[in-house]
Parts: structure tokens; C-alpha cells; sequence
């Protein structure tokens, strides 16, 4: 199992557990698959997964709280399972720190691809918990100062204030972007691409929330929206 991708698969159907498990187990992952929220946080604190998928609806513990609970120690990436694209559930998901979302049903070669979309984007490496990858630096690294905000590229740390700053590495990723190019509007769709590696389009409410985020993290008034276009970090 150490040379393989440990995924944390949490979900209360038996059948869509089980055919999900053998999906991911033929594509070269190792999966623990548990029923409810309880425990798949026992299994998690045990394993210490790559990645987590995790069901909005499992009994227990649900998947949003068990997401904020993953979040209060680790930065490893979480995708989470909602069978509403429009539910409401998904935006909690995103708010409580997950990095992305899968509605069911799903085929198993998109939630495959999905998989490595979110790995390769967490710089992964098997067993890892990294907070962002050394190839999202802009060329040249170096501090970036943004105000009170001061950006290092090279060692993937933020401080505002002179404080540090906890980012997710998709939040990470998120602000490299922004402070690659100050002051230039960045639309979602292109935000989804250069973050999320999403290749085939996406739902831009993963991008709002995320920017959302960050902007409690960095000052509210950092990252301004340009409305009908995108966002901008102020430069």
C-alpha cells in the first residue's frame, strides 16, 4: 500500500460503497471504504489517507461536519459526494474546506479523473500531506508583497501583518494565481482551469466559495470581484 494512492472512501450505501471500492481498486488505488461518518474519522486518524471522498448524507457524523473535522488537522485534499448538483449541501461542503465535488451518480471513470485532477494539483506524492507544489510559484519566487499581505513563493507561506496565514493548497494555489498577475481579471472559467485542471468545464460556485474563503484569510477587500467578469487581486 505505500506506493499507492490511499483513498478514504466514506459512504452508507452498500452497493455504491462496494462497486465504488472495485472502481478505484482496478485503477491502482488503495481504498478504505466505511459506512458512516464515526468511523471513517477513526480511519482517517488512523491511516492518514491521501485523499478523502466523502458522502454529504452518511449517518453518524455527516459529511460536511466530518470534513470540518479532517480540516482541524490536515490539509490532505477532500472531494465531496452530494446527489443535488444544485443542493445546498455542496456549498456547505466547499465552505466547511472541502477542495472540490462529485453529484451522484457519477461514472467511475469521471470520479477517477476527478481523483487525479485534485492530486495533481496537491503536488502528490504517495503519502504526502503537502500544502501546494514548488511548480505553482511564479517564475523568479521570491516574497510578494501585496500591503500587509507578503506572499513567499519559494516556501509556500503567507503572512498577513506580519502573522501567519493557514491556506488549504487549493486556497495556495488559488492566491499564486491572483498574485501572478496583480490587477489582472481572472474569469472562472480560467480560474477553474489553472487551479482545478479542469479540462471539460466546471460549476463556478467552486470558485466563489474558494475565493471567499481566502478573502477571511487575506482581507476581505484584497481580492476584488469585477462583476460579470471574475476576480482580481489589487495590486
Amino acid at each position: 500500500m505505500a506506493d499507492q494512492t490511499h483513498v478514504l472512501f466514506v459512504e452508507d450505501d452498500d452497493v455504491i460503497r462496494e462497486a465504488t471500492q472495485l472502481a478505484l481498486e482496478r485503477d491502482g488505488f488503495a481504498v478504505t471504504a466505511m459506512p458512516d461518518g464515526l468511523s471513517g474519522l477513526e480511519a482517517f486518524r488512523a491511516n492518514r489517507p491521501d485523499i478523502a471522498l466523502l458522502d454529504v448524507m452518511v449517518p453518524g457524523l455527516d459529511g460536511v461536519s466530518l470534513c470540518r473535522r479532517i480540516r482541524d488537522d490536515s490539509t490532505v485534499p477532500v472531494i465531496m459526494l452530494s446527489a443535488r448538483a444544485d443542493s445546498i449541501d455542496v456549498v456547505l461542503g466547499l465552505e466547511a474546506g472541502a477542495d472540490d465535488y462529485v453529484t451522484k451518480p457519477f461514472d467511475g471513470a469521471v470520479l477517477v479523473a476527478r481523483i487525479r485532477a485534485v492530486l495533481r494539483r496537491f503536488g502528490h506524492a504517495s503519502g504526502s500531506d503537502r500544502t501546494a507544489d514548488a511548480e505553482v510559484a511564479p517564475e523568479g519566487g521570491g516574497v510578494l508583497t501585496f500591503g500587509d499581505l507578503e506572499i513567499d513563493t519559494e516556501g509556500m507561506e503567507v503572512r498577513r501583518a506580519g502573522q501567519p496565514v493557514a491556506l488549504t493548497p487549493t486556497e495556495m494555489r488559488l492566491l499564486l494565481e491572483f498574485s501572478s498577475a496583480p490587477g489582472t481579471v481572472l474569469s472562472r472559467d480560467k480560474l477553474l482551469e489553472r487551479v482545478w485542471d479542469y479540462g471539460w468545464g466546471g460549476d463556478t460556485r467552486v470558485v466563489d466559495v474558494h475565493v471567499q474563503r481566502l478573502r477571511t484569510k487575506i482581507g476581505q477587500d484584497r481580492i476584488e470581484t469585477v462583476r460579470g467578469f471574475g476576480y482580481k487581486l489589487k495590486a
